[in-house]
C-alpha cells in the first residue's frame, strides 16, 4: 500500500500531519513525533514577539472533546532557531506555524521561518482564543488576502492558510487561492465554553477556548468538501481525526492530507504510526493500493 502524498510540491511518507499547538513547542518533541510516524510535523504557532499566554485552566475534557485557550504562548521567532534546527533532523518536513496582529508581523516571522530552514509556511489566521490575533483577521477576507499575497512575494517556501468556520468559507478560501495560497488547512477548533454549574461561572479563565477533537469532525469533514468543490488548491483536513477511518473519510471529501492534534491526547504519540496501520488495513479491505486513489472520490 502507497501512503505518500504530495501537497504543492512538499512531498510526505504518509498522509499525517502534526497540527500546531500540541507537543510542537519543541525541537525534541517535534522530533519525537516523527519517531512515531507522522508524515509532516508542524510547529506550535509562533509570533513575532515571547507570549505568556492565558492564565490556567487553559485546557479541559468535555464529553466530545477539548477545549483550550492557551492564548497563543510562545517563546517569540527570535528565540524558536534551535527548535527547528532540531526538528529538522526528522528528515521529514517541518512546517513552520506563525500569527501575527497584521501583515507586517506575518510577513517578517513567515521569512525568519523560511530563514531557519522549515519545508512550508502555516498561517494561522483562526485561533479561537487569542484576542486580536487569528480569528479575527481570518474573518476579513481582503486582510487575510492581503496577508497571504505578501507573505507568498516573501518567502519560496509553500504557504498554507489554516481557517476555521466563523466567516463566509468559500468566499474565503476563493480568495485564499486568488492570493496564490499553496493549500488551505480546514478546519481549526471552533468558539466553545463550559461552565461550573456550582460556581456558576464560565471554567476556563478566558471563558472562550477552541473545540477540537470527535465532536467537531462532522463540521470539519463538510468543510473540506465544500472547499474542495470550489477551489483548485490543495487542502489538508483537520478537526476530530481519531483513527484511520477518520482519515479516509477527510480524504474522501477532498483532503490530500490529514492534521492530527486532540488524536495525541486520546491515543498516544504513536498515533501517527497507529492511524497509518488503519488505513493501510483499510484500503486492503478495499481495494485500493495509493492514497490518490481516495482523494476527492466523494466530490465526483
Amino acid at each position: 500500500m502507497k501512503l505518500s502524498t504530495e501537497i504543492s510540491g512538499l512531498k510526505l511518507r504518509n498522509p499525517t500531519i502534526l497540527a500546531s499547538g500540541i507537543l510542537g513547542e519543541t525541537g525534541g518533541t517535534l522530533l519525537n513525533v516523527a519517531r512515531n510516524g507522522a508524515g509532516a510535523v508542524t510547529t506550535k504557532s509562533i509570533g513575532i514577539k515571547p507570549k505568556k499566554g492565558n492564565k490556567n485552566p487553559t485546557v479541559l475534557e468535555t464529553e466530545y472533546g477539548l477545549i483550550n485557550a492557551v492564548g497563543l504562548a510562545n517563546p517569540g521567532i527570535d528565540n524558536y532557531e534551535n527548535e527547528i534546527k532540531t526538528a529538522l533532523k526528522s528528515k521529514i518536513p517541518v512546517i513552520g506555524s506563525v500569527f501575527g496582529k497584521n501583515k507586517k508581523e506575518f510577513v517578517l516571522v513567515s521569512k525568519k521561518m523560511e530563514n531557519f530552514g522549515v519545508n512550508a509556511i502555516e498561517l494561522n489566521m483562526s485561533c479561537p482564543h487569542a484576542r486580536g490575533y487569528g480569528v479575527e483577521i481570518g474573518e476579513d477576507k481582503k486582510i487575510v488576502y492581503d496577508i497571504v499575497k505578501n507573505v507568498k512575494k516573501t518567502v519560496d517556501v509553500p504557504v498554507f492558510v489554516k481557517i476555521s468556520v466563523h466567516t463566509n468559507i468559500l468566499s474565503l478560501a476563493k480568495n485564499i487561492e486568488f492570493a496564490k495560497a499553496d493549500a488551505i488547512v480546514a478546519i481549526n477548533s471552533l468558539r466553545g465554553m463550559k461552565i461550573d454549574l456550582d460556581l456558576k461561572i464560565p471554567v476556563l479563565s478566558n471563558k472562550i477556548g477552541g473545540y477540537s477533537g470527535p465532536g467537531i469532525k462532522p463540521v470539519g469533514v463538510r468543510t473540506v468538501y465544500e472547499i474542495a468543490s470550489n477551489v483548485k488548491i490543495p487542502v489538508i483536513g483537520c478537526g476530530g481525526v481519531m483513527n484511520g477511518k477518520d482519515a479516509v473519510e477527510y480524504m474522501m471529501a477532498g483532503a490530500s492530507a490529514v492534521q492530527i492534534g486532540s488524536g495525541v491526547y486520546y491515543r498516544g504519540v504513536d498515533v501517527f504510526k497507529k492511524i497509518c496501520d488503519e488505513i493501510k488495513l483499510w484500503m486492503k479491505k478495499n481495494g485500493y493500493k495509493r492514497i490518490d486513489e481516495i482523494i476527492g472520490v466523494a466530490l465526483k
